[in-house]
């Protein structure tokens, strides 16, 4: 998921400021920011920032149980947005907007999740419902990228399924 900062979103930027780290390599580090923005949005804060914070969050978990449990809940907040009748703000709509861009990838993560857990079945899911909503990506470098991740996946999953030696 590509971080881009909202002006005038305190939330997204202490977010970022914790994405900065995570790309620097100071996992912890981004953990403990991640867990403290957590703590005071928590499961009843914006969806933006849900997702956004939970997304990141799973990259910085050492069990592939707990990564999973935050990609869970990253998609169960895109899905709220996403899902939820749209009112007609400017912000609603760019937030709608943007989660609906990160829903191939938040899929893809899922079945990333569920193939270190070995659990094949939820990982050809998550896969395919990410192959069905990548016709919401641009022609970009993010587009592609996903993309391109959903195409090695996709080989990696035919060289993991159950029977095929793997």
């Amino acid at each position: 998921m590509e971080q881009r900062e909202v002006p005038g979103d305190a939330v997204m930027t202490r977010i970022g400021q914790a994405v900065m780290l995570l790309h620097a390599g100071d996992r912890e580090e981004a953990r403990n920011r991640f867990g403290v923005i957590w703590s005071e949005i928590g499961e009843r804060g914006e969806a933006l920032h849900r997702c956004t914070l939970a997304h990141y969050m799973a990259d910085t978990q050492d069990d592939p149980g707990d990564e999973l449990a935050w990609d869970l809940r990253a998609l169960t907040a895109a899905e709220g947005l996403t899902g939820a009748m749209v009112t007609d703000t400017a912000a609603r709509h760019r937030d709608t907007d943007a989660v609906r861009a990160l829903v191939p990838s938040l899929h893809l993560n899922l079945a990333e999740d569920y193939m270190k857990l070995q659990r094949f079945e939820a990982a050809r899911l998550h896969l395919d419902r990410a192959w069905n909503a990548v016709g919401v990506l641009e022609d970009d470098g993010y587009g592609g990228g996903v993309r391109a991740a959903l195409g090695r996946m996709e080989q990696r999953m035919r060289g993991s399924a159950p029977g095929e030696g793997a």
